[in-house]
């Protein structure tokens, strides 16, 4: 099976806010400022609707045969529409199991909206069995078929009430939960430069995501506790390999060496 687990990291649509809240003249600061404080007249939140975020980061954990891979997609001085396309291209070709941690509830709207925007093709994606007939049974958007896998939304079992972060379920079980960063400080990171720092944060992200997604196979009886710790192990194993800083800092969170 190919297994895609993803994570995407945002920012404010800044030309979007500009244009739909008449904010010409302002500086790209001081728009995120004007999108914040509207947003909290009519919400009581910071947060934007997901129409306008702007895609700067996906990360990934591809297991694939014998073979895994922890990356972001793109380099990191690709654009918005490279990135989105990269996602949607990698179902194209491998028909993955993708999984997520709220996806179906942030991320992939999100996408959706982005490849709107970006004239990005989508097709096997959006197919529920109108080109492949398989697809009628188990595609990517209904939301109880096995093609997405919405960790969040189906611990909760589809109960707002009972939702739960990452990072508290994946502490809970061992792992290392967030590190460095959070959600709250991709916009301040990005306008600072630093990019690779987001990313990397993400890539931690989607590994607790990866880990989670184990345990819950082992739950539902896809993976003995055994397996488990073969497929923890050769993670490890591969992490060590890469010897990339963000990484080194997740085994020894996760480990304690």
């Amino acid at each position: 099976m190919n297994l895609f687990v993803f994570d995407i990291e945002t920012i404010p649509d800044v030309e979007a806010g500009r244009i739909l809240n008449d904010f010409d003249g302002l500086s790209d600061e001081d728009v995120v400022s004007a999108m914040e404080h509207l947003r909290v007249q009519q919400s009581g939140t910071t947060f934007q609707p997901l129409y306008l975020h702007k895609v700067v980061a996906i990360s990934a954990v591809f297991r694939h045969g014998d073979k895994v891979k922890v990356w972001s997609l793109g380099e990191e001085d690709a654009d918005e529409k490279e990135i989105v396309q990269r996602f949607f291209d990698g179902i194209e070709r491998f028909a993955p199991t993708i999984v997520s941690w709220n996806g179906s509830g942030f991320d992939l709207p999100v996408l959706h909206y982005r490849a709107m925007k970006n004239n990005v093709v989508a097709q096997k994606y959006w197919d529920t069995g109108e080109i492949d007939n398989q697809f009628k049974w188990n595609n990517y958007i209904s939301r109880y078929h096995n093609r997405h896998i919405d960790l969040m939304d189906l611990l909760a079992l589809y109960n707002p009430r009972a939702n739960a972060p990452l990072d508290k379920i994946a502490s809970m079980l061992g792992y290392p939960g967030k590190m460095g960063m959070s959600g709250a400080k991709v916009w301040e990171t990005y306008n600072e430069g630093n990019l690779k720092a987001i990313r990397d944060y993400c890539e931690t992200d989607v590994l607790n995501t990866y880990l989670v997604y184990l345990r819950f196979e082992v739950m539902r009886g896809n993976m003995t506790a055994e397996e488990l710790e073969v497929e923890e192990n050769f993670l490890k194993q591969y992490l060590k390999e890469e010897n990339r800083p963000h990484f080194n800092e997740f085994i020894e969170a996760w480990t304690g060496q």
